[in-house]
């Protein structure tokens, strides 16, 4: 079995161990990448995300950006606890420490930390715009990387290569070397051509979530997790192993196991991220026929993970948008529509409801009682409009209005698992903590493998959390490598 040393290595090679990888070999580490993919199809997840990014500006986040976050940290926390939390950590409680909600001090400094990383990110050839999104109606901003995190990932890599770090593709991190119980000294790896191998050196663990991880999702999600299916073909690559080695050894659990990013596609295509945006101008119905959620209680940014999990709960995890011809004047209407499968079409809502495999009494039934509780009112596709349903239930809260405009369109909706929410507890350095809350030594993560989420999404702040603390985790792992 062969041993390779290095000041750091880092498994997995998206935009968060990519952002390690650069921080650390601009400091001067000699720095190795693990990689399950190919070269060619390197970057994961972040290879096919638009990769927006919760700022209202290049140099500031947006104004909920703390609040948002530290809302959704944790359900029904001890007050004594979070007020330890606004403390030193140094002053924490052993209960604090390990608790697995969001430290307020990672929430401020992932905040503070994000405006640098954009210009930083400037600095090594990515260009960021406000460029169109695929949501007609939003409450926040989001600044994009012109090319996508596609652009984001073959920069980082290029500089990476400058800077001599070396790249170990279709090889994959399956256990923690450790020297004693608080200290990691590497990873062991196994490599399609080279078969096992051992790093040796400080580890940084970016390998994503679970959610290409059938047995994970099982054990955390529970059995409904079969309806669900990853957003794109790299989050395959996302078995959990990460995650689960650093549990082995000890880590501390952060975020939301039994839960996940929620984003409506639809099934019938392969493509990334085929989405399906266009639900609030319409009526979603599930297998039976019926009306389950409000499919428009506000913007579709803000709401469409919500909705998509109501989706999720429906039989077989499937629903359908049922709309008519006046969606079409809605403007660029096209932009909430990403799949490449046509929409499925009929004259009438009975022969519509036949080719969906939904009873045709059912579906007209429901368009029925739906069409009688719209009401007239000034209809406003792009903002938030209270042209609401009266006496129905579930309500309809915008943009309510009637489907009379024939022939009938649908797409069928499922949710997909865009990351898991579950993974390990870091501190403002983006050190792994351990059961104690102390920080296990040579050992940081950053990306989906940290948890920092509960209950609902803040949009546009994944791709920002693995590029922040990545960098953090590289430049940490170098000042520590300076100390000793």
């Amino acid at each position: 079995m062969a041993e390779l040393n290095f000041d750091l290595i880092v498994v997995g090679c998206g935009v968060a161990g990519l952002s390690a990888a650069v921080a650390g070999a601009e400091h001067g580490l000699r720095v190795a990448v693990l990689e399950r993919a190919t070269r060619e199809e390197r970057g994961g997840q972040s290879r096919f995300t638009e990769a927006y990014l919760r700022m209202k500006s290049h140099h500031e986040v947006t104004d909920d950006f703390d609040t948002f976050l530290a809302e959704h940290s944790g359900y029904y926390q001890d007050p004594d606890f979070v007020a330890e939390t606004l403390a030193e950590r140094a002053d924490w409680s052993v209960q604090t420490r390990a608790l697995a909600s969001i430290d307020a001090s990672v929430i401020s400094t992932f905040a503070g930390q994000a405006a640098g990383t954009i210009e930083w990110l400037k600095s090594n050839g990515v260009k960021f715009d406000f460029l169109p999104t695929q949501f007609l109606t939003s409450t926040q901003p989001r600044l994009l990387p012109v090319g996508g995190g596609e652009a984001i990932v073959e920069a980082l890599a290029s500089k990476a290569e400058t800077l001599g770090v070396e790249f170990f593709y279709e090889t994959s991190g399956r256990q923690l070397v450790t020297a004693g119980l608080d200290r990691v000294s590497g990873v062991r790896a196994l490599s399609r051509q080279r078969g096992e191998l051992i790093f040796n050196g400080a580890v940084v663990l970016a390998s994503g979530g679970f959610e290409g991880n059938a047995e994970m999702l099982g054990r955390y999600l529970g059995p409904r997790s079969v309806f669900l299916r990853p957003v794109c073909k790299g989050a395959y690559y996302n078995r959990g192993e990460g995650i689960q080695m650093a549990l082995d050894v000890g880590a501390a659990p952060s975020g939301e196991y039994g839960s996940y990013h929620a984003e409506p596609v639809d099934p019938r295509s392969g493509i990334s991220e085929p989405s399906i945006f266009v639900f609030p101008y319409g009526v979603l119905v599930n297998k039976q026929g019926l009306r389950f959620t409000d499919e428009a209680p506000g913007t579709v940014d803000a709401w469409y993970e919500r909705v998509t999990r109501q989706i999720y709960l429906q039989d077989e995890g499937i629903a359908w948008v049922i709309l008519d011809q006046k969606v079409k004047d809605v403007p660029n209407y096209r932009l909430a529509i990403r799949t490449d499968q046509p929409a499925i079409e009929a004259p009438t809502l009975g022969q519509l409801a036949a080719r969906l495999g939904i009873a045709p009494a059912a579906l007209e039934q429901t368009v029925a009682s739906y069409n009688a509780a719209c009401r007239p009112g000034e209809y406003t596709p792009l903002q938030v409009d209270g042209l609401a349903t009266v006496g129905l239930e579930p309500p309809k809260s915008n943009w309510a209005l009637a489907l009379d405009r024939g022939p009938y369109f649908a797409y069928p909706i499922i949710s997909a698992n865009v990351f898991t929410f579950g993974g390990l507890k870091v501190d403002e350095q983006a050190q792994v903590v351990n059961v104690d809350g102390d920080p296990i030594r040579n050992l940081y993560a950053a990306g989906e493998t940290v948890g920092m989420y509960f209950g609902n999404y803040a949009g546009g702040t994944s791709v920002l959390k693995g590029l922040v603390f990545g960098r953090l985790a590289g430049q940490a792992a170098a000042q520590q490598r300076g100390a000793q």
